[in-house]
């Protein structure tokens, strides 16, 4: 149980006959806050009220603020990103990829409905993005995308397509050996775990995620780690993110 005493400025937490109270200034208080927030906004479908130049981006904001300041950092030639809906991501990095002057984007999804496609090959910035329909783990699908890739070129990849398990372990196979030392592939919506009982979640999701999957790659793969980017301002108290994708950040160190 949480109890928030605005007047008086804290947060009490009562679990298993043990109370605690944080003040209102504290890290702790923002994390209990934050994980009760994050929890409202998926059973509100926080994230479904967002668009960036007129497409609808269902991503965390905050998670783009973030990404944001990774690809300016890396600075990739190609974005790789799985999973299209209705291409408000790709929206986003393309303007990245134009404002930094570097850059374009690949991405992929299993079905790309006309609307969508439609909408994406009008954009002003569609000049900065290539579409494949597939499968992001069919053998032709991963063969198109490579094909579209230049051996010297630094690569980012994203995976935001199907969520289960063994379909992102399967897409960190395919993918991860695309991405150079430095760069990163990062896998999103680790925050299945954590919803598990909400609307619209399975009971499975306590291991069938992106999260389990990221965790179960790199222990696997030493020349891959789970590395928050360190951004490079940060005046306040708080070091954790407020994510939709809790380790999801994989970095290539070797």
């Amino acid at each position: 149980m949480i109890q928030i005493d605005l007047e008086k400025g804290f947060v009490r937490t009562e679990e298993k006959q043990s109370i605690k109270e944080y003040s209102l200034n504290s890290p702790e208080a923002f994390a209990l806050l934050s994980k009760a927030w994050l929890r409202c906004g998926w059973d509100t479908k926080y994230v479904y009220g967002f668009s960036w130049l007129g497409r609808p981006i269902i991503q965390l904001p905050e998670d783009m603020i973030r990404i944001q300041e990774l690809i300016f950092q890396v600075k990739p030639d190609v974005i790789v990103e799985t999973g299209v809906a209705h291409g408000g991501s790709l929206v986003f990095y393309a303007g990245l990829c134009k404002a930094m002057e570097k850059g374009r984007i690949i991405g992929i999804d299993v079905e790309i409905r006309p609307h969508n496609l439609k909408a994406l090959e009008e954009h002003f910035l569609s000049s900065y993005i290539s579409l494949v329909e597939g499968s992001s783990i069919d053998a032709a699908t991963i063969t198109e995308v490579k094909s579209q890739i230049k051996a010297d070129e630094k690569v980012m990849v994203l995976l935001d397509a199907c969520h289960e398990y063994e379909h992102v372990m399967q897409e960190l196979h395919a993918y991860a050996p695309l991405v150079g030392v430095g760069s990163y592939i990062v896998v999103m919506d680790g925050i299945m775990e954590s919803v598990v009982g909400a609307p619209r979640t399975k009971e499975d999701w306590k291991w069938n995620n992106p999260k389990k999957a990221a965790e179960a790659f790199v222990k696997e793969h030493p020349q891959f780690v789970i590395e928050e980017p360190l951004p490079p301002f940060n005046e306040g108290a708080i070091t954790e993110r407020v994510t939709y994708w809790p380790s999801g950040y994989l970095k290539r160190v070797k």
